[in-house]
């Protein structure tokens, strides 16, 4: 049976200007799910609407709304990087808007490329379209997320946390869920013949897809393995006081009192939650802390910079246990392995620009990917392993589970210390919320998270939040948590193939396209 002849290019009669602003405004839309994920079907249905738009496109146009969609969608979701180098980093506002917008129509561009393929490769069947488009749009995820050390903030998946196709996460994790979004909304908005009644049937199917999971659930692939007692501080620093010589005292003192009565099994700190290195402290004031959870039956989990000029310097978190004492300097370290690039890191070429900030500490050393656990002894004399991450470190999934390639020494649950100060009080505290909820429904394991300004929360092994203090005040979380042990799915997979499987996928989903594509040109020809 021949194939259907795919619609013609551009029939669509909206001018190419006003096709530009309706993609620009459909992306900033795709912003609320990422905090009010009550609204996850909100997600299907904008895809739905795009991909009527470039159903309908030639190449050209449906790149220009690839860009335009992509652009807004990243500027609505991250416009608060503009307050960490405006505000804090003492970059002109002018110069920080362009930077916000650059890096919006730069990584939009992933987006336009997946378009513009899928205008020349679509066939005119809807289904075999829809699997072209989710899986055009897996690889243009996928390169936001691992190109140029990666980008994967407000990625399709974390407006799903609530809704459920949430429920795939231990199977095919975020990557997975995103394509399977814009494949769904694809399957409904890709252009019919036959008027509204030929939307019936995608309408009932989609409907379908998304009740089959939900009634199912994610399946229990972990179990208990014992409950810990923990305390999280949230110490509510202003981001322009932090490093202030003048309030550091006060500061310092707080962490102190707080560590020394904590009554958790474990006691965590956010990043920098002490802002100096050890050598810059007064020596009593770290000798104290040691002391106290060295001897006792606690341990103490503490952000702070680590290292000297001589080394280079690292964004670490010093554990400190009855077990540690023969450790090297006496703590168990771990050191920020995915950092920020011009927060962290500086990329070659751009010293330049981070010149032009006052970010302190501003290039640091990288840490190992598969970093050894935290062992944490609870009051019955088991073990928790931790698993330290700091701040977005556990947007990458793929990285964590990197830890995961042995079940009998694989974490139990994750600890993620970080500092959202940088940002104010904007949707971005919110998002990161979500982005580990996501994780901990991926590898079935519960997070613990420690932060300057919030959220200070506690996840369980189901994505819940069960234990949270309120954002920007200065408090301590007293809560109980379950380690778990087993191996999700995706734990297993991801651990010994990373990411490649997904690629693979995707050009096998391409690949017939593909060949159709270049034997047209060749005929053409």
């Amino acid at each position: 049976m021949p194939p259907r002849p795919a619609l013609s290019a551009d029939r669509s009669a909206i001018p190419p200007l006003t096709e530009f602003v309706l993609a620009a405004a459909l992306g900033a839309c795709a912003s609320l799910p990422f905090v009010h994920t009550w609204a996850w079907w909100v997600q299907i249905g904008l895809f739905a609407l795009v991909a009527a738009r470039v159903g309908r496109a030639g190449p050209g146009r449906a790149a220009a709304i690839g860009v335009a969609f992509g652009t807004a969608w990243l500027a609505a979701g991250t416009w608060w990087l503009y307050i960490s180098m405006h505000r804090y980093g003492g970059l002109p506002a002018v110069l920080a808007v362009a930077a916000v917008a650059v890096l919006s129509v730069c990584l939009s561009l992933y987006a336009a490329a997946a378009f513009a393929l899928f205008a020349r490769w679509k066939s005119g069947r809807p289904g075999i379209d829809a699997l072209r488009f989710a899986a055009l749009w897996l690889l243009a995820e996928l390169a936001r997320g691992v190109i140029f050390t990666g980008f994967p903030w407000i990625e399709t998946a974390y407006a799903q946390v609530d809704g459920p196709l949430a429920a795939l996460a231990p199977w095919v994790g975020a990557y997975g869920i995103g394509a399977v979004v814009a494949g769904l909304g694809a399957w409904l908005g890709l252009p019919r013949a036959g008027g509204w009644r030929a939307w019936r049937r995608p309408a009932g199917i989609t409907a379908l897809l998304l009740v089959a999971p939900a009634v199912s659930g994610p399946g229990s692939f972990t179990e208990a393995s014992g409950t810990l007692s923990v305390t999280l501080l949230q110490n509510n620093v202003p981001q322009d006081e932090k490093f202030n010589a003048e309030h550091l005292p006060e500061e310092l003192d707080w962490t102190r009192r707080q560590l020394l009565a904590a009554p958790g099994d474990l006691v965590v700190g956010p990043e920098t939650v002490i802002p100096l290195l050890p050598d810059q402290l007064d020596p009593a004031y770290w000798q104290t802390i040691a002391r106290h959870f060295r001897t006792g039956r606690q341990s103490a989990l503490i952000g702070l910079p680590l290292g000297n000029e001589d080394i280079g310097y690292t964004n670490s978190a010093a554990g400190l246990s009855d077990r540690t004492a023969n450790l090297p300097g006496g703590f168990y370290r771990y050191d920020k392995h995915h950092l920020v690039p011009f927060g962290e890191f500086i990329p070659n070429g751009f010293h330049w620009f981070t010149r032009m900030m006052n970010i302190p500490l501003g290039d640091f050393n990288r840490g190992p990917l598969a970093a050894p656990s935290f062992e944490v002894r609870r009051r019955d004399g088991g073990i928790e392993r931790v698993a330290a991450n700091i701040c977005y470190e556990d947007l990458f999934g793929e990285e964590l589970a990197a830890r995961f390639t042995d079940a009998a020494t694989a974490p139990t649950l994750f600890a993620n210390i970080s500092n959202i100060g940088w940002f104010g009080d904007t949707i971005a505290v919110e998002q990161h919320l979500q982005i580990s909820r996501l994780r901990t429904l991926e590898f079935q394991r519960p997070m613990i998270r420690a932060t300057n300004t919030g959220p200070t929360v506690v996840i369980d092994h189901r994505g819940q939040v069960v234990a949270a203090l309120k954002p920007y005040t200065q408090a301590v979380l007293d809560a109980v948590v379950q380690g778990r042990t087993g191996l999700t799915p995706y734990a297993w997979w991801v651990a010994r193939t990373g990411l490649w499987p997904w690629l693979v996928l995707a050009v096998v989903v391409l690949w017939p396209a593909w060949r159709a594509a270049r034997a047209a040109t060749g005929r053409r020809l």
